[in-house]
This record gives C-alpha cells, sequence and structure tokens, in this order.
C-alpha cells in the first residue's frame, strides 16, 4: 500500500457530498481506509460503493445522526471494528443554520445549529479519543470556519459554534499533548467554499449561483471562492505523518480574506 496516508484508518462525518465527499475520495486515492458517515445513509453508502469501485475494500458506510450520541457510539464502535482500529477522526459535519440577525433568532434555530456544528465534535472526540490514543500516531481534524474568526452580521450561530470548535480543539490538542502526545488535534478554517452550504446566497441572488459565487469573492483577495479540493488538502496534510508536529492550530483557506 502506498500513499501520503497508507495505512491510516479515517472517520469522517457529514462525508455524502461537499467538502467531506473530496476529502474521503482524496484520502482514498492516498492509501487510507474510511468509516464514512452523513444523516443520508443511502447517499454516504453511494459514495462508499463508488471509492471501493475503484479502491476494493477501501470504505465503509454508516447512516449517523451526529447529534445523537447513542449513534456515535454505535459509529465509533462499527467504525473500529470495520477498520481494525481509528487513527484519524475528521468531524466534517455541520450545518449552516438560517440567515437571521440577532433580534430576529430564535431558540430553536440557535440549538439546531449547535447541536448540529459543536456538540457533534464533543462527541466525536469523546468517543473516538480512545481508539485514537491506541494508534501509533492519530489525528483530530475539526472543521470550523473562517466565521468562526470573523464575525458577519445574521450568523449568529454559526459564528457561535465555529467559534467555540476553534478553541474547543486547542483545549483538546493540549489535553492529548499532556497525555503522551500521539494524538494531534487541529481546525480548519475554509472561506465560500463551492458546496450546498452557500445555497441560501445563491437563493439570495434569485438563484444565479454565478452571480452569487462572483458577490461572495468580491471581498476575498484572490477574487474567488474556493474549491472543495483546496479544503480536503488541508485535511490530507494534517492527517498525514507530514504533520507529526503540528497541533494546536488553526489553518485558514481563505484566499488571503483574513490577512487583510
Amino acid at each position: 500500500m502506498s500513499g501520503r496516508v497508507a495505512g491510516k484508518a479515517a472517520l469522517i462525518t457529514g462525508a455524502a457530498g461537499g467538502l467531506g465527499e473530496a476529502m474521503a475520495r482524496m484520502m482514498a486515492r492516498e492509501g487510507a481506509k474510511l468509516a464514512l458517515t452523513d444523516i443520508d445513509g443511502d447517499r454516504v453508502q453511494a459514495l462508499a460503493d463508488s471509492i471501493n469501485a475503484d479502491h476494493p475494500d477501501t470504505a465503509f458506510a454508516y447512516a449517523h445522526d451526529v447529534t445523537d450520541e447513542g449513534d456515535w457510539m454505535r459509529v465509533v464502535a462499527n467504525s473500529a471494528r470495520d477498520m481494525g482500529g481509528i487513527s484519524v477522526l475528521v468531524n466534517n459535519a455541520g450545518i449552516g443554520g438560517q440567515l437571521v440577525f440577532a433580534e430576529q433568532d430564535t431558540l430553536e434555530n440557535w440549538r439546531k445549529v449547535q447541536s448540529v456544528n459543536l456538540e457533534s465534535v464533543m462527541l466525536g472526540c469523546k468517543h473516538a479519543l480512545p481508539h485514537l490514543k491506541a494508534a501509533p500516531m492519530a489525528s483530530i481534524i475539526n472543521i470550523s470556519s473562517i466565521a468562526g474568526l470573523a464575525a458577519a452580521p445574521g450568523m449568529g450561530a454559526y459564528n457561535a459554534t465555529k467559534a467555540a470548535v476553534w478553541l474547543y480543539t486547542k483545549t483538546v490538542a493540549l489535553e492529548c499533548a499532556k497525555a503522551g502526545g500521539t494524538v494531534r488535534a487541529n481546525s480548519v478554517h475554509p472561506v465560500f467554499i463551492k458546496t450546498p452550504i452557500l445555497d441560501p446566497f445563491i437563493a439570495m441572488a434569485g438563484g444565479q449561483e454565478d452571480m452569487a459565487h462572483e458577490k461572495l469573492a468580491r471581498g476575498i483577495p484572490l477574487k474567488r471562492i474556493g474549491e472543495p479540493d483546496d479544503v480536503a488538502y488541508c485535511v490530507l496534510y494534517l492527517a498525514s505523518d507530514e504533520s507529526k508536529f503540528v497541533t494546536g492550530a488553526e489553518f485558514k483557506i481563505d484566499g488571503g480574506l483574513t490577512a487583510q
């Protein structure tokens, strides 16, 4: 087996499409075994089947509600069984929530975004860590957002969850380092990427995707929005032993936005 993550066993949440699919396909090409989870069990199974057609016996699929602790316990146990362990956890599942100002936000929206974007990260780390600690070298990769580092109006719930993921990741990194240093934890912070999470912005542009992308790109120094593989390459690096001395860090995939 060859590749940058050969011999790794990676659990990726929210893997049925968008960033998760890009990560899965790239890591499969680079030699990892994969446990792919998503709330949409049919779509994530289809992805696993597609990957296995090119890379036999590589991917396993699980329907998974990341807000449910019992589901996490089941998925982690089955992933470790099917892959022979877990050495990489990618907490990628997330939602954008409603674009709404603080005065109009609802507790229902706030709690839903918190549950999917933040509580799922805690549950993933909690239940995967015993398996990660058993690996010779392991990595936790939590997908946050530039919105967790720089606020935007109308995105209060989303901003709050992504900022919390950023600092929670540092806490986990320090705890793991203190425990012996075999598990690293880092966060990844994309700006606008061509995935379904941009659908609300496209709707605001009257369904005109190109117009929406152009508008979103205006504030980015590189004058374009990102592709899923731009994030997947960063995740690949963090999953590999190339990043063995990197922990507690945040990686901005933002076209220079936060450099301004």
